[in-house]
């Protein structure tokens, strides 16, 4: 089964950020994400994850306005200064933190600019932002985040638009970031997704469907689908990115998920015996 991190900004809500990392080792958790972290010195969140002896495994560059309903500047025509200085914060905290995978959110352009700039300037910012984390040894990913219900207008809402930007853009450093929850809402059949974007995948994560709380509230097999991954032969990390639905940072189907996978894997490795 990839290994399982947890996603601090969602989870855990009850207890301030920086005592999140030892909450989510304590629940089995084997790394962590967040969103944005810069609200935190970073000496700060650095001894938290030491204490916790959790990696950080993703992180966010910075949105813009998140209260004002922005998210994300990449792809936002005459941002751009604004995008670079975002990068270099990012790119500050993930090295002092040893964060591997930076996350760009492409954003919502508005109905006011044409497709193609949003595109022209998303595609840009990327081959800028990806030449500068190699440079710093670090990998730049890209979500598609869904469109219907969550993030109306976001600029990249499914894999396949994500991959034709991946694929304009052919630097090594731009990888891709999927969610089970979101591909679901946008439609995809994700035993099929997994296997034909597998290739550029970077990092997944996951939430059920529907409500995008923890697993067990919905119908998203995650079960399967992690055992899945395995047999695609994915190595990279799984991590739990939801609402949860009723006690803050509920997390007891975790012990459930590892039984789950290790009993599908157990049988299919019968089967083929």
């Amino acid at each position: 089964m990839p290994r399982i991190a947890a996603n601090l900004t969602l989870l855990f809500t009850e207890l301030p950020f920086l005592e999140r990392p030892a909450a989510a080792a304590a629940a089995g958790f084997q790394g962590v994400e967040c969103l944005f972290p810069y609200a935190w010195p970073v000496t700060d969140l650095g001894a938290a994850l030491d204490d916790a002896g959790l990696p950080l495994v993703l992180l966010n560059l910075p949105p813009g306005d998140w209260q004002a309903g922005e998210r994300g500047l990449a792809g936002l025509p005459g941002r751009e200064a604004e995008f670079r200085d975002g990068l270099d914060q990012a790119l500050a905290y993930a090295d002092a933190l040893g964060c591997p995978r930076l996350h760009c959110m492409a954003g919502i352009p508005g109905a006011d600019v044409a497709p193609h700039r949003a595109l022209d300037t998303l595609i840009a910012n990327l081959g800028e932002a990806a030449d500068r984390c190699a440079a710093h040894g670090r990998l730049l990913t890209l979500e598609p985040i869904n469109s219907r219900l969550d993030m109306p207008g976001y600029l990249i809402d499914t894999p396949g638009r994500a991959r034709a930007v991946i694929e304009a853009l052919g630097h090594p450093a731009v990888r891709l970031q999927y969610d089970l929850y979101h591909a679901r809402v946008m439609g995809e059949d994700l035993f099929a997704s997994l296997a034909e974007y597998l290739p550029l995948i970077e990092h997944v994560q996951f939430a059920d469907h529907p409500g995008r709380h923890e697993p067990g509230t919905g119908d998203l097999p995650l079960a399967a689908l992690l055992e899945h991954l395995d047999a695609l032969g994915y190595q990279g990390w799984a991590s739990a990115e939801y609402f949860p639905s009723g006690a803050a940072g509920r997390t007891d189907w975790l012990a459930n998920l590892r039984h789950r996978v290790g009993s599908l894997t157990d049988h299919r490795e019968g089967e083929v015996d």
